[in-house]
């Protein structure tokens, strides 16, 4: 949702300026070709100011491959991948990039909240636990005052994560002492006393990148996760913890192929 909204709110301004060029006969193609040229001389501009553009060696997507002109490896996680060309606008790249980072660290959390209940389950210390039915079960208030409540922290939340996005640094709660430096806004990373207090996401470029394209892979691969767990609870039944242990007991037979051979 967060990233339907993001790629929304940001391609106002670029549809209203197309709108009025369209009215502009022959000046058409000229104008395109100028915001083209000015985009990827703009895109070299990073969107973090905390992370230095990574080496030409550095790895890519496809080893060997040219990554396109906009992805200059300032960005945490980018490996040159963008066939489609969807980042070539700064302001999307940029939108992009948040929309990913929130949804990686949402997936990262939803993973955890399916698999830490199950492990407990195995150890007896939640009982009947179904991270697929868990919708159905009965809480301390009914579904409705639930999701009216969800909607409004959500809301409040997501909203001062858009604010910050539009305007770096006009949500900062990070509290004010003396003889102690607020860190520098860094969109995406709010850092500070409450959200980093070893300090670790601030300090020279390169750690920094280095923990920060770690964040991003992790929580690639938590996203691909969470759709290979609504895949086994859909055509399997089974949970992700049963799934692993009976795959290491027989993985010739327990695998992603038995799955449809079985049915």
């Amino acid at each position: 949702m967060a990233l339907a909204i993001s790629s929304t709110l940001s391609s106002f301004p670029n549809r209203e300026i197309c709108q009025k060029v369209l009215y502009q006969g022959t000046a058409t193609t000229s104008w395109l070709s100028r915001r083209r040229t000015l985009t990827i001389r703009n895109a070299k501009k990073g969107v973090s100011d905390l992370c230095v553009p990574l080496p030409p060696d550095r790895p890519l997507w496809f080893p060997g491959s040219s990554p396109p002109e906009w992805l200059d490896g300032s960005i945490p996680g980018d490996f040159g991948f963008d066939p489609l060309g969807l980042g070539s606008d700064p302001e999307l790249l940029k939108w992009f990039a948040q929309a990913e980072l929130v949804h990686g660290r949402w997936a990262m959390l939803g993973v955890s909240g399916i698999l830490i209940p199950e492990i407990l389950e195995g150890m007896g210390y939640v009982k009947n636990f179904s991270w697929y039915n868990a919708g159905s079960v009965h809480y301390f208030a009914d579904p409705v005052t639930l999701f009216i409540v969800q909607l409004a922290l959500m809301g409040w939340a997501e909203g001062r994560r858009w604010a910050d996005i539009v305007n770096p640094g006009s949500v900062d709660i990070e509290p004010k002492l003396p003889n102690r430096p607020n860190p520098k806004p860094d969109v995406g990373y709010p850092g500070g006393l409450w959200f980093d207090p070893m300090q670790w996401g601030r300090g020279s470029p390169e750690p920094v990148m280095v923990l920060r394209t770690k964040e991003i892979k992790n929580g690639r691969l938590a996203m691909l996760a969470f759709v290979g767990f609504c895949f086994q609870a859909v055509y399997v039944g089974d949970s992700p913890i049963q799934n692993l242990m009976a795959h290491l007991a027989d993985p010739g037979h327990c695998n992603i192929f038995s799955a449809f051979t079985s049915r």
